[in-house]
């Protein structure tokens, strides 16, 4: 058995080498038109391919036998991460923690860390939204940057033309996003599994061609400039003092989302989003209202990333349509998958993973991009259900003597 899966590891070994040989040895000096022989990458990739094919087997292979002992001895299991989430002895502190860093954070780190701290932020918010409609409700949503897009363009449109503020404008980008998210609704209310998700597709690239093509409306692909950032009580503010205040204006927002999630999650319509996951046909037999609760889905989803679309506009000052392509909507995806869809501590750990991992990794050069890819590929063989996987709710029967 190890042999043969030592054979294995050698062949992948193989397989990478001839993969990544016009990448990681030839190397073209256009300066100097000669070509470099890089024989030690070869020699690394191939050493370091087996030794991690050697140990993906060893893993996967103990997963599955951990996998058929759980399964023989009808024992539910029960992950580290659920287990430190439900101990108060753990989780106070660590709120405490955290709490201290979030506060400190924009004194102790740079502006640019903090503006990647913001970006994090905004992606939390939209992972949350998202996590409403495939998540919680089960709909497959591959056009939810058009509703991020609906909420920045509203914000910079709205003061380009009738120079309305950042406040004003925040509840009515969130509003349009909400009514955005009702128009597409209603088309899909049949649709389920990969349909949804190619009119959800769709629904989003007609949203970024109208804006990048209607240049009288949105100004195309020049985009628009200037907007302005968040004002407090007319106070003049200088590029430092603005990116810590709309760091800790999103730190509120993002708290704020949790807090309206967590109940609508733990209320009557999440429970029906619940039921219409698991099973339309029944839920629909127990008499919950289909249609009014894919609707609701949508228009809440959407209303966070008309939240998020206002403060991106803000902080940017600058936005066009290259902003919200199909891709954002794949990385707005990703946040929830791989934090775990329905939880929302495991959505937040994604936006912070999703979104800083690719900075912290910058010492790898260009081959960031590929670790980056790597341990994402490892997280979702050996973490399938997510980062924090979402706990089941169960009910036990116990009979009284």
């Amino acid at each position: 058995m190890i042999v043969n899966e030592l054979k294995k590891s050698f062949v992948v070994s193989l397989w990478f080498m001839f993969l990544t040989f016009p990448i990681m040895v030839i190397r073209v000096n256009t300066v100097e038109n000669i070509i470099q022989w890089r024989w030690g990458n070869l020699l690394l990739v191939a050493v370091g391919s087996f030794v991690l094919s050697a140990v993906w087997r060893y893993l996967i292979r103990r997963k599955e036998l951990g996998t058929q002992k759980t399964e023989v001895d009808g024992i539910a299991r029960v992950t580290l991460s659920q287990r430190l989430l439900g101990d108060r002895r753990f989780t106070i502190p660590a709120l405490f923690v955290v709490s201290i860093g979030a506060v400190a954070f924009p004194f102790v780190f740079s502006i640019y860390q903090t503006n990647i701290m913001i970006t994090a932020l905004i992606y939390v918010l939209l992972g949350l939204g998202l996590n409403i409609v495939v998540g919680v409700a089960g709909l497959l949503d591959l056009g939810y940057a058009a509703f991020y897009c609906v909420g920045a363009y509203s914000y910079a449109l709205l003061n380009y033309h009738f120079g309305l503020g950042f406040w004003t404008v925040l509840g009515i980008g969130a509003g349009l996003a909400a009514l955005f998210g009702i128009i597409l609704g209603f088309p899909v209310l049949r649709l389920r599994g990969d349909y949804l998700a190619i009119v959800t597709l769709g629904f989003g690239e007609i949203i970024r061609l109208i804006m990048e093509n209607w240049n009288e409306f949105s100004f195309g692909p020049s985009g628009i400039a200037n907007i302005p950032r968040p004002g407090f009580f007319n106070v003049e503010m200088n590029i430092e003092q603005a990116t810590i205040y709309i760091y800790f204006m999103m730190i509120v927002l993002a708290l704020f989302t949790i807090f309206v999630v967590n109940r609508l999650q733990n209320s009557r319509i999440g429970r029906a989003w619940i039921a219409l996951r698991e099973d339309e046909v029944a839920c629909q037999a127990m008499g919950i209202d289909k249609r009014k609760t894919k609707l609701m889905a949508f228009a809440l989803g959407a209303t966070w990333a008309g939240f998020a679309g206002v403060v991106f506009a803000a902080k940017t000052t600058f936005i066009n349509p290259a902003s919200f392509t199909l891709w954002e909507s794949i990385n707005i995806l990703c946040v929830v998958v791989l934090g775990g869809m329905g939880s929302i501590v495991g959505v937040i750990v994604g936006a912070f993973i999703l979104i800083l991992l690719p900075e912290y990794l910058r010492f790898l050069s260009e081959y960031r991009i590929l670790a980056f890819g790597a341990v994402l590929v490892v997280m979702m063989v050996f973490r399938p259900g997510g980062i924090v996987e979402t706990v089941r709710r169960t009910y036990q029967y116990k009979e009284t003597a």
